[in-house]
């Protein structure tokens, strides 16, 4: 194996630990706008520093992810049908090599439809992917897809499994079932479970546990993450338990614990946010209070003015009898003649 894939793999499966927490947000390549995942830029950016890898289209990647991430990015290679198609097992390869190499991808994902009626199409085309990504280094991840015909027990979930890591398959990608031991112990290369649809948080941290308990290197949760009401708690209860070695109960009491941390944080900025708003009006009460009294001084200038002006109005009136008696003086000369 060359170095440069030991080293994209080893970005995606911590090596420290053998353990693996990757983020699902590909389910808009066939379910278009997910529950909670409408606005993909939204939902990844708070998520992005808690996970080992981000699971993605080139869609989202280009429109939605930070280029200055130092997340690797899983890019999904395969598409063609929706939910709303005839059979979702019609996938052929949609995202050249080229492209890849220039979204920086430190793995390709495409799914495989064992038992499906296009069966053969998906497995041919992941024996061709990993030729040509192996020949640039680039690891790939194979999923396990079941469709609503086809089953999760241990014998066919090892059947898809064995097949993928047959044709090439650096990492498969698989749903947890009961004896998933043996599905682990059949397969050579490493097995991440699949989140699968929302389920209560307890349970989604039961099945995280149950999977690296059954030899997992971890998981690749989506919905039960970002579609939960505090997503950000959540991948840091499940971050606990692949990489912090937490049972379930351990993990689901940092749950709630950083549940209350969220909404005590809310109020604080909302208490914050409403101080400055109350304060100006706060404020505005004294300077009406100090309009008032500044109307008080302008009352008393007044009178002072007021004063001023009798003052200046006597010595007017001063002026006026100082002329009369002038002129007084002046009428007594006639009468004197």
């Amino acid at each position: 194996m060359d170095w440069g894939l030991k080293n994209r793999l080893s970005s995606i499966i911590k090596p420290h630990n053998n353990r693996a927490l990757m983020l699902a947000v590909d389910h808009g390549y066939f379910l278009g706008p997910t529950e909670k995942l409408e606005n993909p830029k939204k939902v990844i950016a708070p998520l992005l520093k808690y996970c080992d890898s981000l699971m993605l289209t080139r869609g989202v990647q280009r429109t939605s992810v930070a280029p200055e991430t130092n997340t690797p990015m899983v890019l999904r290679v395969s598409g063609g049908s929706s939910i709303i198609g005839d059979d979702l097992s019609q996938e052929d390869i949609t995202v050249s090599i080229q492209d890849a190499i220039r979204l920086n991808a430190s793995a390709l994902a495409m799914s495989i439809f064992v038992g499906s009626k296009y069966e053969y199409q998906t497995v041919v085309n992941l024996g061709k992917l990993v030729s040509e990504a192996e020949s640039y280094g680039i690891p790939v991840l194979a999923v396990t897809a079941v469709g609503k015909e086809l089953g999760k027990d241990a014998r066919y979930l090892s059947l898809a499994c064995r097949m993928a890591a047959e044709q090439g398959a650096h990492i498969v990608k698989t749903y947890y079932c009961e004896n998933f031991e043996k599905v682990v112990q059949s397969c050579p290369v490493p097995i991440i479970v699949a989140g699968g649809k929302k389920i209560p948080e307890r349970d989604a941290l039961q099945l995280t546990y149950n999977a690296i308990k059954g030899g997992a290197v971890g998981v690749d949760m989506g919905r039960n993450i970002w579609q939960s009401d505090h997503p950000v708690a959540m991948i840091r209860a499940v971050r606990a338990i692949v990489h912090g070695n937490a049972n379930v109960d351990q993990a689901f009491k940092i749950y709630k614990q950083l549940i209350n941390e969220e909404s005590k944080n809310k109020k604080n900025s909302n208490k914050q946010n409403k101080k400055p708003n109350n304060n100006p009006n706060k404020n505005n009460k004294p300077n009406n209070k100090q309009k008032k009294s500044n109307s008080n001084p302008k009352k008393n200038n007044n009178k002072p003015n007021t004063q001023n002006k009798k003052p200046n109005n006597n010595p007017n009136k001063n002026n006026k009898p100082n002329n009369k008696q002038n002129k007084k003086p002046n009428n007594q000369k006639p009468n004197s003649k």
